[in-house]
């Protein structure tokens, strides 16, 4: 598999693009992997890179983009930062990614089990790791939870999930709000921006958050 190149991304549709991400992945939970030679892949972007999609995920080191959606050097961005939450450099990356570079798809990632979310459930303070919490708690208050699942800490592992599903949400929200040139962008038609949960446990990348 050759790496995306400027005739490939100018031809590629937004659902294209959103369905060679769930190929890859569907090939990542049957342990196959598309066959490329990654040295030549390195020859092919040399001059320029061309992705057709930016990711936005965790740090989680079990929550590798380009791993979960089997794509090679050259075919996304990979935007990472613990929550996967936004700020105004995440959209000033976001916003290189598409307005400049041409790609056709912005993806935020959650995942299960998120230790950043945890934390934020928690209410944990340590350091500077208390100013990015703060920065998840607006998903954690939105979470509105029956009473069988009175806990709202981390203890309640599907309220943790419940809550990176807002955080999802709340960061797609923000991006469409705080980006005009994103927002104008997804209004053209030119880029389509969605949300996915990772499950750290059988390594699906669901795309339905209204599940």
């Amino acid at each position: 598999m050759r790496t995306v190149d400027k005739k490939t991304q100018e031809k590629m549709t937004i659902y294209e693009a959103l369905e060679i991400l769930k190929e890859g992945n569907r090939r990542f939970q049957n342990n196959l992997k598309a066959n490329r030679n990654l040295l030549e892949q390195v020859n092919e972007s040399s001059e320029g890179q061309f992705p057709f999609a930016a990711i936005l995920s965790c740090i989680d080191s079990r929550v590798s983009a380009e791993l979960v959606f089997d794509q090679g050097l050259g075919d996304i961005f990979s935007i990472r930062i613990a929550g996967n939450f936004i700020n105004s450099d995440i959209l000033g990356s976001m916003e290189f990614s598409c307005k400049l570079a041409g790609s056709k798809l912005i993806v935020v990632m959650g995942h299960t089990n998120c230790g950043a979310i945890k934390g934020a459930c928690d209410n944990v303070e340590l350091g500077n790791l208390t100013g990015l919490i703060s920065k998840i708690k607006p998903a954690v208050n939105s979470v509105i939870i029956p009473k069988e699942m009175e806990l709202r800490n981390s203890s309640n592992l599907e309220f943790v999930d419940h809550v990176a599903k807002e955080n999802i949400k709340l960061s797609i929200e923000r991006i469409r709000k705080e980006s005009p040139i994103l927002k104008e962008m997804e209004d053209e038609g030119k880029i389509k921006i969605v949300g996915c949960l990772y499950n750290v446990e059988n390594g699906k990348a669901d795309f339905d958050l209204d599940e």
